[in-house]
């Protein structure tokens, strides 16, 4: 594969993170004008509401399984096995991020939001499976 297409699904999960901060932070600054917390309990994060909770939660999510696609595609780039199988599992587990990232943040539904996780737990597993046969094969 020609270029950096390969990037363009990391850019896109850069987004939904700072699309999460932002939500984040209007999420905090209602609470505060409503009175139900103060700024300065964020901080010390002395007990963060429900309403925000869940949103700072998905936010710490997008760093733990993600970090693995990030390297993951970094290594795509690097060993040019980045073509329109790795390109194609890249655009799906960010869409399953989108995706698991709206349900965290709004019903919170376990039977749902689980489901979700899952797959792209097991298209970045087929992602990392690519580039070890793809270099296997080099």
């Amino acid at each position: 594969m020609t270029g950096y297409q390969i990037f363009w699904p990391l850019l896109a999960h850069v987004a939904l993170v700072y699309g999460l901060y932002a939500l984040l932070g209007m999420r905090r600054a209602k609470m505060v004008r409503a009175g139900k917390i103060a700024k300065s309990d964020f901080c010390e994060n002395r007990g963060e509401p429900a309403e925000s909770l869940v949103v700072k939660n998905c936010l710490a999510n997008q760093f733990e399984l993600p970090v693995l696609f990030y390297a993951c595609c970094v290594l795509l780039y690097v060993t040019d096995s980045d073509n329109v199988v790795a390109l194609g599992l890249a655009w799906i587990f960010v869409a399953l991020r989108y995706a698991h990232a709206a349900v965290h943040v709004t019903s919170n539904d376990l039977r749902y939001r689980s489901p979700i996780f899952a797959a792209g737990y097991l298209v970045l597993a087929a992602m990392w499976l690519w580039l070890a046969v793809w270099m296997a094969a080099s």
